[in-house]
């Protein structure tokens, strides 16, 4: 049974044919593995084609041609779009839906009742990585869903990246941890190139600032891990770095900013939200605080031993 089941998985389909769909399908094929696609501008199979695979004629073609077919579109609605056909759902029993789109929280749960309603299996995964990083050993995808979903395709996706990150049954998981890394990399992302811009006023290298930064970064990371840990506990006690010190510095920022003629937009965000929480009576908590900030007057914060934490 289990090598019936290794041999079925051989076969995989891979619908959307943007560049990230295009790489999944070309590291498939050169693992070996019977591949068909389908897009909705056929003329991008042909690439493809010259290397092995099979382009289907039609959505219902592709799903049928294999066990499991790989989803990479632009969102959830253009998925649906693609696959909430009667011919398509009828022909969905016993076949497994892999969703590698963007969405939300929301659509990943509905895409897996949509799965279950018509007799199949879903897993949902966000790929944290550009087509160029694909099939590396430490190339990040973040996965969520029945988990024993996850462990019969689990050698599949790694052909996608070795950098998996199984993060429990509820499907809406790896959108929601998708969503929250990506806040912290834009947001990082414009602290940084603000940063960039302040070390060029001033008459700097910004490729030595860049170095800088890359120093920095691990114990950066550490401190992020940390203040996590704080936040899950419930327990804000000043330990590593009071709001204080940060409603000072953010302050000092916005109006260095200004002083030098620089766009302030960036950091008289950062400062007004510190100020804000300062006012909110959290200046002598750990940073971490702010997060009761964000979570609004009327929410309610989760236990320290919430069921929801993901899986190492």
């Amino acid at each position: 049974m289990q090598q019936a089941t290794t041999q079925a998985a051989k076969r995989v389909t891979v619908i959307g044919l943007g560049h990230m769909g295009i790489t999944l399908a070309r590291l498939l094929l050169a693992s070996g593995h019977a591949v068909t696609v389908w897009n909705r501008t056929a003329a991008k199979a042909e690439p493809l084609v010259a290397l092995g695979a099979t382009s289907a004629p039609s959505a219902l073609a592709a799903v049928m041609a294999s066990p499991v077919t790989v989803v990479c579109v632009q969102d959830y609605a253009t998925a649906h779009a693609i696959l909430g056909h009667a011919d398509v759902e009828a022909a969905f029993a016993g076949r497994t839906l892999l969703q590698l789109g963007t969405g939300g929280v929301q659509e990943a749960r509905d895409s897996d009742a949509w799965a279950r309603r018509h007799g199949g299996a879903y897993l949902d995964g966000a790929i944290q990585a550009a087509p160029s990083h694909m099939g590396r050993a430490d190339t990040p995808i973040l996965l969520s869903g029945t988990e024993a979903v996850y462990r019969e395709y689990e050698s599949l996706l790694r052909v996608f990246g070795g950098g998996l990150t199984w993060l429990g049954d509820d499907p809406g998981a790896a959108a929601a941890m998708d969503m929250a890394t990506l806040s912290y990399v834009y947001g990082t992302t414009l602290g940084f190139l603000h940063g960039a811009r302040i070390a060029e006023a001033g008459g700097f290298r910004v490729d030595r600032f860049g170095e800088l930064v890359a120093g920095i970064a691990p114990s950066f990371a550490a401190f992020l891990e940390y203040e996590a840990g704080v936040i899950q506990s419930g327990d804000f006690t000043a330990t590593e770095s009071p709001m204080r010190i940060s409603i000072d510095a953010t302050a000092r920022i916005a109006q260095a900013a200004r002083d030098a003629g620089i766009d302030d937009a960036i950091p008289a965000f950062f400062a007004d939200v510190f100020a804000r929480a300062g006012r909110a009576g959290y200046a002598d908590e750990e940073i971490a605080a702010v997060i009761k900030l964000l979570r609004g007057p009327s929410s309610i914060a989760p236990s320290a031993d919430d069921e929801r934490d993901v899986p190492s």
